[in-house]
């Protein structure tokens, strides 16, 4: 019996061994050799805002730096000549920061836990920072991509000066590793001489004013922007000028690079996930459809009712509707586009609430209306939903009274929760605009390039594939962005990293191998 079951094992291997000899190998495409092509990436450097520096979850941290998108270029180009590629570390993976022992920066966001509808629950990390903006660390740095920083921030100089901190003159991350007090940015990457560069700068210059809720001032028209605040728009002129100025000093010594463009702002799940019609029976009544039916009918026949009726007598009957009990409804929201009605709005209510109460309500919704698909809600606008304003918001000096006490209910959320379709469409402007010149300018450099904006467009209409994985914009489930809703994730920094390698191969004949998605987390989880 064992000497068969040896016969048989035999003649199986052979039979194997035979066949084996017959594998149809032509569909098998062969291992392409790693090869710089060109470019020579032995001193690269990268210049950036926060998405270079490896900002994620609201906070800059150890664990993201390492997962930067140019760290990840950085450890495919050691495949191809790439030398060392040194990073500002912070500390710890908190993500706070301190100024003398004192915070001045939150720790980065991570899920608590659940609240009772099952939403997650999302705050800071608990802990003490242990990194310090007067601990200075001793560069130069390949990444010198500073969280904050917006394309003139690049060419100014003290932008690394400790001392401007309290004026807002300076930035806390650039401070840490600036090589002078009157350091500029620039200046301390053309120090180390890149052979190699990565620029993807000009997502700030926009997207201060976006996330702010449109509260600062377009600046188009104005070039000089050391009169601007930190939430406005820069003027375009100023961003080409300023943007060509870093390509000149990036390619004086021969350099190549690779660059990338401005994503919109309505492709990030910062600007989508809230929705501008959550207002149901259930959310109004916390929970319970019969108590928010309840609160509709009340609200419909006190507030909604009369301020409709009101409104239409002045030809703005469209700016309020009813309350339905069968859908949500829209968040009732300010816009300072529209015309003020305060003194009709105050003279209708006189008689029904008498003159200080009618004050109160015409300023209140002399400029209100429901909200409509084309505003868009900020994420951070989610917790002031139902909250109470307070005296500060009303402007008077006290808070309102109920039953105007609820924001986005029965008082209109304000310039700083929402992106009307006005503000919105400068955000457009500006950012088409500046593509065109990071296009242009690029193109006769003849340097790479990266249309990071047509990828954020797909991530946000159906999603991408990366090796076994689907990819979307979707907040918490997509994988793509972090919990802040605005950076991205590990797995999408491997992603942007290898559309910019298919950049750079096919611009310079490199074949630099890509990053691979099964490598590289969708979420950070709290202890790292």
């Amino acid at each position: 019996m064992i000497k068969n079951f040896k016969w048989l094992l035999l003649v199986s291997l052979t039979f194997v061994a035979c066949n084996s000899d017959e594998t149809d190998i032509s569909g098998i495409e062969p291992e392409v050799p790693a090869t710089a092509g060109t470019a020579d990436f032995s001193k690269y450097v990268a210049l950036g805002n926060s998405l270079t520096a490896g900002f994620s979850d609201g906070a800059l941290f150890a664990a993201g730096q390492n997962n930067a998108y140019p760290k990840l270029l950085a450890e495919q180009f050691a495949l191809v000549g790439g030398g060392e590629f040194k990073i500002p570390y912070m500390n710890d993976n908190l993500g706070g920061m301190l100024l003398g022992g004192m915070p001045i920066l939150g720790n980065r966001l991570v899920v608590l836990g659940f609240n009772p509808d099952g939403t997650p629950n999302i705050g800071s990390l608990p802990g003490t920072p242990t990194t310090d903006v007067t601990t200075h660390l001793t560069g130069p740095f390949n990444n010198m991509g500073v969280p904050g920083a917006k394309s003139f921030h690049l060419l100014a100089p003290g932008y690394g000066n400790i001392a401007g901190l309290l004026s807002g003159q300076s930035n806390p991350y650039f401070v840490r590793f600036a090589s002078s007090a009157t350091a500029r940015i620039i200046d301390d990457a053309m120090a180390q001489n890149p052979t190699f560069f990565s620029l993807w700068i000009g997502n700030v210059d926009v997207l201060s004013y976006a996330t702010s809720g449109g509260t600062g001032i377009d600046q188009t028209g104005n070039l000089n922007p050391a009169t601007y605040g930190s939430n406005d728009i820069t003027d375009p002129t100023v961003f080409g000028q300023t943007y060509s100025g870093l390509l000149d000093a990036l390619t004086g010594n021969g350099a190549k690079g690779v660059v990338a463009n401005i994503p919109y702002v309505n492709t990030v799940p910062f600007f989508t996930t809230v929705p501008y019609n959550p207002l149901t029976s259930s959310l109004i009544g916390g929970g319970n459809v019969a108590v928010g039916d309840a609160t509709i009918d009340q609200l419909n026949a006190s507030l909604y009712g009369p301020l409709k009726q009101a409104l239409s007598a002045f030809g703005a009957g469209d700016r309020i509707n009813l309350l339905s009990k069968t859908k949500g409804n829209p968040l009732l929201i300010k816009d300072e586009t529209l015309s003020d009605l305060t003194a009709e709005l105050t003279a209708a209510f006189t008689p029904t609430l008498g003159p200080t109460n009618a004050a109160f309500y015409g300023l209140v919704f002399g400029q209100a209306r429901q909200a409509t698909s084309a505003d868009l809600v900020l994420l951070s606008t989610k917790s002031a939903i139902g909250a109470a304003p307070t005296a500060a918001d009303s402007g008077l000096g006290i808070a309102p009274p109920f039953p105007l006490n609820k924001f986005g209910v029965t008082y209109p959320l304000q310039d700083k929760h929402i992106l009307i379709p006005f503000e919105s469409n400068k955000i457009k402007v500006a950012t088409d605009a500046y593509n065109v010149s990071i296009k242009s300018l690029s193109e006769a450099k003849g340097l790479a390039f990266v249309d990071v904006n047509g990828l954020m467009v797909k991530l946000s209409v159906g999603g991408v594939i990366f090796d076994d994985f689907h990819m979307t914009s979707d907040f918490l489930k997509g994988g793509a962005f972090s919990l802040d809703g605005i950076h991205i994730t590990a797995r999408g920094n491997a992603y942007i990293a290898n559309k910019f390698i298919e950049a750079i191969n096919a611009t310079y004949k490199a074949t630099i191998p890509l990053k691979k998605a099964k490598d590289y987390q969708a979420s950070y989880p709290p202890m790292l």
